[in-house]
């Protein structure tokens, strides 16, 4: 059982980033918490953790370690909670990483109701454009937008995403229509990172061109705001302009030419095994609010019909 404490008190220590955070959250003293990671290393032969005086990081050891750990512990949990007739309740802190942009507009206003049907968990919902590492800095699961590269973490896909070349009608009245991609040359185009590529699907396939603009920034959000404003051309996902494109307050442009499908939303979580009810829950409950068509694409389908039925049409 000592042992058993030990990697609880491990696993706690890199979630919390310290070793007097963990030691307050378990109610034992940094020099308790100390000496048992002590004892640890030294009946693993190996060092887990790299100690500064004010920060923690794993080691490559620690990293492999710390991921089956989690397993084991969420597989305890698991275990008890089935025991005591709770298998389906969620409890403790659920710590989430998401982009900001997404967080804000897509995950934060949908917390109140899963919260409430899961009255005894708490969220630690972190938000920021970086990605993160997921083990290393102790989050449950993490949102990314994104083609996902290998990787010894789990993805799950919930939910596409569909990006356009977009504009404000006032800008078009200015400085006309593209009609082509080449005539985009001719345009100001707003990208939130400088030298960025647009890679696009189109008729032949796959495409990259590099825009040019008038307007620097690090923000997608400017971007965004500068689109509305009428200041160029941008290439944006629905999730962040679908009631502006539906709308009519942007239009899409070039509309043979989309953002890869590559890209999609997806959870990044460390292991498959033993996953956690707070994390299956959450994931569940998002891919659900999202679906197969998110329900920021309604009313796309209505406005294309209006203007160009074929082009407009929601991806599926």
């Amino acid at each position: 059982m000592s042992n058993f404490g030990d990697l609880e008190i491990f696993a706690r220590v890199v979630s919390a980033g310290s070793m007097s955070a963990a030691g307050r959250e378990l109610g034992l003293s940094p020099a308790v918490v100390s000496k048992r990671l002590r004892r640890l290393e030294d009946r693993l032969g190996t060092r887990l953790l790299q100690r500064t005086t004010r920060q923690i990081a794993l080691t490559e050891a620690g990293q492999g370690y710390y991921e089956r750990v989690v397993a084991i512990l969420a597989g305890v949990e698991e275990a008890e909670a089935f025991v005591a007739r709770r298998s389906a309740t969620a409890r403790g802190t659920l710590k989430v990483s998401a982009p900001t942009s997404f967080g804000r507009m897509h995950i934060a206003p949908h917390l109140g109701a899963f919260m409430e049907a899961n009255s005894d968990l708490s969220i630690n919902l972190v938000l920021s454009d970086s990605f993160v590492d997921i083990v290393g800095e102790g989050y449950d699961v993490a949102i990314r937008i994104a083609e996902l590269a290998d990787s010894s973490l789990v993805a799950r896909k919930i939910a596409p995403v569909r990006r356009v070349l977009c504009a404000s009608p006032k800008y078009l009245e200015r400085r006309g229509t593209p009609q082509t991609l080449s005539d985009l040359e001719d345009h100001n185009c707003l990208t939130h990172l400088a030298g960025e590529a647009w890679r696009l699907e189109g008729p032949e396939g796959p495409v990259s061109i590099r825009p040019n603009g008038a307007l620097s920034t690090n923000s997608s959000e400017v971007v965004r705001e500068a689109v509305l404003a009428g200041i160029g051309i941008g290439l944006r996902s629905t999730w962040d302009v679908g009631p502006e494109l539906a709308s009519g307050e942007l239009v899409q442009i070039c509309t043979d030419y989309e953002g890869s499908r590559s890209i999609a939303i997806h959870a990044i979580y460390p292991t498959r095994q033993f996953l956690p009810v707070k994390v299956r829950l959450f994931i569940d409950y998002l891919a659900d609010l999202y679906g197969g068509v998110p329900y920021w694409d309604a009313g796309l389908e209505h406005a294309a019909g209006e203007t160009e039925p074929a082009r407009l049409s929601v991806a599926r």
